[in-house]
């Protein structure tokens, strides 16, 4: 009776009820699908869902689920689901309020938000160790209601999305989320034993540097933090006891140490301490600061994400405010696969499973094509067709006889310089951080842009137009097809924050970057549905298993590593052509066991 009816469909709402959130383990106990008019309740531990996955992969039926990520990665452990033509009111609602803060995108935040309704939490706790017993009526009819729900709320976000030509991305992010379940899905093998050695070897580095700030304590003889007496050891020599009365890894204490140094600081953050970077002191505490972190982040602590098969699996949150994705989640004890550091001695320890390759793609320069193509400047431009060195090349129409007449070292400085620029305007660099990068006087830092944009008045132009849209309409858009739209909450409070100037810079420096960064994560996205599809298609030996920004990396069978790589790359460029017509993006790629940058 359900397959006939839901069949006819073309639009149904689906939910699961799991007897917690390990898709490895855990059961989905019941499944709910139907329309606002009819819906079916199955139970799902001793009634298959087998007859309905035809339902489920029927391109021609819409599909609504909320955080369907979720429910894939059950459905797909348990049934082998493919899901076709999915539809996410969590994520519909992320690219309706992209921008905002304090929205909420909860189902139960959804239904009050469109419906004026309540979720009974209890309802849903009831269903966590059942232990086979059977589901009563309020159960039933509550995973009955949340079918009628989403389909409700579905109805309402689509006159939205329609309103503000959102339908697109919205189409992508729906898509491109079956890509980011499969990631989390697939996970990658981990060497702990290598990863451990690697822990514990910048345990020492750590304990090393802190042996070296306490040297310069003695050095700077900042008397006050060397203690007069101390306890004395059997089995450590006197000279080796330490002596200094510091916790290097408090930022209390290493915030008296600073200020008896004569440092006017009340913070011992980066952006404080970098104005002091010509200090011996400063400069080492800062590298300290950096392993410090490495280590607490991904030192022997990193082992706890280790899932029963040797796996480390994450999990992504697709929208940020650029459009741009985060990894891990706490509450979920996910790490962070988006900030491994570069550094291949932990990249290494991921790798691919037995008769796989890694293959990793990523696009070159993605930030620079999107601004030579927004802006049309000629010489980057053409500088990207014939894949000459921009930076380079912009240097020399900078700096002019200083560059040509400039030894090898100069050059590399002077570069750099541009370098710094190039890349600082895809995120709105200020004259303030030009300063701070590049180690320079503000009044220097601003006469170089100055001069950058003189030389680049195409590039200036097209970033102004940018920053003042997004001051004038309080809001910004990335590129065609899909132009993702970025609100500014602040601005439509009121008349008053446009009158604001640090409010009004703020929201000019995000106009100018969210273009750039959004249009590059609508890219990656699209590539990663291509490639998805592709996949799937054709039954391709090979499984999604890293995105980190604009890299995409793919587990394949050894004997098709070479072959994959062309596909891959292929489709990647077939992606950036499509969101950048008039520019043909570059990819590099590396065939690998392990993982590697």
């Amino acid at each position: 009776e359900a397959v006939n009816y839901l069949s006819q469909q073309n639009v149904l709402g689906v939910d699961t009820e799991t007897e917690g959130k390990d898709f490895m383990r855990k059961r989905v106990i019941m499944f709910q699908i139907g329309t606002k008019d009819i819906q079916y309740v199955i139970d799902t531990r001793y009634n298959s869902i087998e007859p309905l996955i035809p339902i489920l992969e029927n391109p021609d039926i819409v599909k609504i689920f909320h955080n369907i990520k979720f429910d894939y990665k059950f459905l797909k452990s348990w049934w082998n689901v493919n899901i076709k033509n999915p539809y996410d009111t969590m994520l519909a609602e992320g690219v309706i309020h992209c921008g905002k803060r304090n929205v909420g995108y909860s189902l139960n935040a959804l239904t009050q938000r469109y419906l004026g309704v309540e979720l009974n939490k209890e309802v849903r706790n009831k269903f966590i160790g059942l232990d086979g017993k059977p589901f009563n009526t309020e159960q039933i009819t509550y995973g009955a209601a949340d079918v009628e729900h989403l389909i409700s709320i579905y109805t309402q976000q689509m006159v939205t999305l329609k309103e503000l030509d959102l339908l697109a991305v919205a189409r992508l992010e729906m898509k491109a989320s079956l890509a980011f379940g499969d990631i989390e899905y697939n996970g990658l093998e981990f060497n702990k034993d290598k990863w451990l050695q690697h822990a514990g070897n910048s345990e020492l580095e750590v304990k090393e540097m802190e042996g070296e700030l306490d040297k310069m304590i003695y050095a700077l003889e900042l008397n006050k933090f060397i203690k007069r007496s101390f306890q004395t050891d059997l089995f450590i020599p006197a000279e080796e006891i330490r002596k200094i009365d510091i916790k290097w890894s408090s930022p209390t204490q290493v915030l008296q140490v600073f200020k008896e140094y004569g440092l006017d600081i009340e913070k011992v953050n980066a952006f404080e301490l970098s104005k002091f970077k010509n200090k011996a002191l400063i400069t080492k505490y800062l590298k300290y600061k950096e392993k410090q972190k490495v280590v607490s982040t991904y030192g022997r602590s990193f082992t706890k994400y280790i899932m029963k098969d040797g796996k480390i699996r994450t999990s992504f949150w697709q929208i940020l405010n650029t459009g741009r994705v985060s990894s891990g989640s706490k509450e979920d004890r996910k790490p962070n696969m988006q900030n491994i550091p570069a550094d291949n001695k932990f990249r290494n320890c991921f790798h691919a499973r037995d008769g796989y390759t890694l293959v990793s793609v990523d696009y070159s320069g993605q930030e620079l094509g999107i601004i030579a193509s927004g802006s049309k400047d000629p010489v980057w431009m053409k500088a990207r067709e014939e894949e000459a060195d921009l930076h380079s090349i912009c240097a020399d129409m900078v700096f002019k006889e200083k560059w040509r007449q400039a030894d090898a070292d100069e050059k590399k400085k002077l570069r750099t310089m541009i370098k710094t620029i190039n890349f600082g305007l895809a995120y709105g660099m200020s004259k303030f951080k030009l300063s701070d990068t590049l180690q320079i006087s503000v009044d220097d830092a601003e006469a170089l842009i100055n001069k950058y944009f003189t030389v680049f008045p195409k590039i200036g132009g097209f970033l102004e137009n940018l920053g003042n849209y997004g001051k004038y309409y309080g809001h910004i858009r990335t590129f065609k097809p899909y132009r993702r739209i970025r609100w500014f909450e602040e601005w439509h409070k009121g008349l008053s924050p446009r009158k604001d100037f640090k409010l009004l810079g703020a929201i000019e420096r995000a106009s100018k970057n969210t273009p750039i960064q959004g249009t590059g994560a609508d890219m990656i996205k699209l590539a990663m549905v291509k490639i998805r599809d592709y996949i799937n298609d054709n039954d391709y030996p090979a499984y999604m298993v890293t995105q980190v920004h604009d890299e995409i990396g793919v587990e394949v069978k050894d004997e098709h590593a070479e072959e994959w790589a062309q596909i891959q790359s292929q489709l990647m460029r077939e992606a950036g052509a499509e969101i950048i017509p008039d520019f043909p993006m570059g990819v590099d790629h590396t065939i690998s066991k392990e993982w590697c940058k």
